[in-house]
């Protein structure tokens, strides 16, 4: 091929010299890189665009989607630079050059063009087969781990003119190095493997882990960490081994429930606490979630005294109905009505142990919601109510101060 560029030369009126021919040789090397990248990207491409608006085709939509087809076209670029430079260059430091350059660019953009299918399948696989996300996720970033390790001692390899295989053995004598530099990869590889496997997390899930100041949900699960979108729109990262080593809530299951818990204590002033009388009684039987425990309760009690034969004259002697009893009873039955409780579920209202505070009684239910404005909202109506019933009881809540 050199003779018959020398002859070319010749004919035009220019002396074939070994600064023209490698002037000439380089001219046509990129003037063909040009023409062929216009080509390719510039005709090609715009083409396969067309034909994929129109007709959705298949092969033209793995060709477009991830960037694959200009990923493959750099590569043939480099593959053709690599041709001309063995069929013009004999020798010398241009050849040289040529090649390492032509052989790294093919590494890197086919490394590339690789990732490309790599993630493409994945999607496809994802969609097919409903496997967790992040299960798939890890093993794609650990192949995609392995060919870029390959991919670069390939690239040194070329740069220092040795084989891969001798790279390979020195690296095998900085296996301590490498294990320090790519710690959080393997832990973080191992902790996918142990999260997936047990269905711990998945894109999407609310996890709470105050360690690392993150309350939101996972927006991305990686190889090395775990993104979390806070409530408050900021993002919190954390290693993916964390999750393991770590303990974390993952509010998902009160999600996929469909209710969301409420578990929140008035506080009674004990001073308040007193039996009902007569007229108390009479009053309250005017309300609808009440008469039928009352007129229930009264005669259960009068069964109950009648047969024991109490002397009801002195208050202490058999049983009798409290405001704060009541007020239990009532708020079960509040609860049980209520259009936004979710009936399924553990509904409760129970006193729990007196403190200095008073006696804490407790509200445990669950809303038919998980959305969160909803819920607060449902929750302050609930407490709303409660906060204003409690005169009707003869009781106060208790107030520091």
């Amino acid at each position: 091929m050199k003779k018959y560029l020398a002859q070319f030369l010749r004919d035009i009126g220019i002396e074939p010299t070994f600064l023209t021919m490698s002037i000439s040789i380089l001219l046509i090397i990129t003037i063909t890189a040009i023409v062929t990248h216009i080509i390719l990207h510039k005709v090609i491409l715009k083409s396969i665009k067309k034909i994929d608006k129109k007709r959705r085709n298949v092969f033209t939509s793995i060709l477009l989607e991830l960037n694959l087809f200009q990923r493959l076209a750099l590569v043939f670029q480099g593959l053709l630079v690599y041709w001309q430079t063995t069929i013009w260059v004999v020798d010398g430091f241009i050849y040289e050059t040529l090649l390492t350059i032509s052989l790294i660019w093919i590494f890197i953009f086919g490394l590339l063009a690789i990732y490309s299918l790599i993630d493409r399948t994945f999607k496809t696989l994802y969609h097919k087969t409903q496997t967790p996300f992040f299960a798939m996720q890890s093993v794609i970033q650990s192949i995609k781990l392995i060919f870029g390790i390959i991919c670069f001692i390939y690239v040194i390899s070329i740069l220092m003119d040795k084989s891969p295989v001798a790279i390979l053995s020195g690296l095998g004598a900085m296996s301590a190095v490498l294990m320090l530099v790519f710690k959080d990869t393997i832990l973080g590889f191992t902790a996918g493997l142990q999260l997936s496997t047990n269905k711990m997390v998945q894109i999407g899930d609310w996890i709470e882990m105050p360690k690392y100041g993150a309350d939101g949900d996972i927006i991305d699960i990686g190889l090395n960490v775990v993104k979390v979108r806070n409530f408050d729109k900021t993002i919190t990262t954390i290693p993916t081994y964390a999750l393991v080593s770590d303990s974390f809530k993952n509010w998902q299951g009160m999600r996929e429930s469909g209710g969301r818990r409420i578990k929140r204590a008035v506080r009674i002033d004990i001073r308040t606490i007193k039996f009902l009388t007569q007229d108390d009684i009479k009053r309250l039987e005017k309300a609808n979630l009440l008469a039928p425990y009352l007129q229930e309760k009264q005669e259960e009690i009068k069964n109950y005294n009648e047969l024991n034969k109490f002397d009801l004259s002195v208050a202490m002697n058999g049983r009798r109905l409290t405001n704060i009893g009541t007020l239990r009873a009532y708020l079960l039955t509040y609860l049980r009505n209520h259009p936004n409780i979710n009936k399924d579920m553990t509904i409760m209202v129970r006193q729990l142990a007196p403190d200095e505070y008073g006696i804490p009684l407790e509200i445990y239910c669950f809303t038919a919601t998980t959305v969160w404005a909803d819920y607060e909202n449902i929750q302050s109506d609930i407490f709303d109510h409660i906060y204003s019933v409690l005169s009707e009881f003869g009781i106060k809540p208790y107030q520091y101060g």
